[in-house]
């Protein structure tokens, strides 16, 4: 299988993960809309879904960003760093993203933006303070792949869907809480409605934590194996990897929400390798990507 395949593979597998979560809302809404006996919560939540989608869409891009600190910057005030995305954007047969930096001692970039055509590379000052050339193209080669490979939407996509699920989970606990059932002669049935109803309100966003965490992961590997077609080293991005994982210094902004979009975990310090630590994990160890990488 070779990594066109893998994207094609990867991309269907991301939208059907999706669509599940699409069944899942319509579910919880069902499901609570039924034992409260009022079509309005459904309604509120197919609303509400699609408003959210609507503002990931259009504005994720611009959120995200700003909560990193992240200021535009031009051609003048960083030549080597523009140079270098905008030669590899030309390879990779790409638009010219918007080139931000984000004033922070600890090393990491990330890519975001809706399509091609409306995305954004942002790559902290640590970044440029222990990189060469080689090592900074391997990293750009890496953000400019998830874009290629449309990570950055679905992985936008994907965060707002999990966002919704566990604030809808979060208001529909608290209803069958303080609100009380919908009380008829089918009592059974509706105690086992009522059960199913918390059951999937309280799985729901662990399953979507869950699912988005395993999606970063192994776009980070086809991301790492994009990033190489274009530069043909593997051995700078290996390097940048290893400089990345060394560096001390911790993310100031780091934040759970967007830490699956950087190159490199942004919580420092927390090396655990266990399975059930690993599932949790944002990226894959850093020591097999690069023991991928010079594989």
């Amino acid at each position: 299988m070779n990594i066109y395949s893998n994207q094609d593979k990867n991309v269907r597998r991301t939208w059907f993960l999706m669509l599940m979560f699409v069944l899942v809302i319509i579910g919880i809404g069902w499901s609570f809309s039924y034992i409260y006996g009022n079509q309005l919560i459904l309604y509120i939540a197919v609303i509400f879904s699609v408003g959210m989608n609507i503002l990931g869409y259009w504005y994720s891009d611009k959120i995200i960003l700003k909560i990193s600190g992240a200021r535009l910057v031009s051609r003048d005030s960083h030549r080597e760093l523009w140079n270098i995305v905008e030669n590899l954007s030309i390879t990779a047969g790409l638009p010219m993203p918007t080139l931000h930096i984000i004033e922070d001692q600890s090393p990491n970039a990330f890519a975001t933006g809706r399509d091609k055509e409306h995305a954004a590379v942002a790559v902290t000052s640590g970044l440029l303070r222990i990189l060469d050339r080689s090592e900074m193209e391997g990293v750009i080669a890496h953000e400019l792949s998830h874009i290629g490979n449309r990570d950055i939407l679905l992985q936008t996509i994907v965060v707002v869907l999990v966002g919704f699920v566990t604030l809808l989970s979060d208001f529909f606990i608290r209803m069958t809480l303080f609100g009380g059932g919908r009380h008829d002669r089918d009592g059974r049935a509706q105690l086992i409605l009522v059960v199913f109803g918390i059951a999937l309100a309280i799985l729901s966003p662990i399953i979507a934590t869950i699912i988005q965490l395993a999606i970063s992961r192994k776009r980070e590997f086809l991301a790492d194996a994009s990033g190489v077609l274009l530069t043909r080293y593997p051995e700078g991005l290996a390097r940048a990897l290893e400089k990345i994982s060394k560096d001390p210094n911790e993310f100031r902004r780091a934040n759970h929400a967007t830490a699956h979009l950087f190159i490199a975990n942004p919580f420092k310090g927390r090396h655990t390798v266990g399975f059930f630590a690993k599932l949790f994990m944002t990226h894959p160890p850093v020591e097999e990507r690069i023991r991928a990488l010079r594989g």
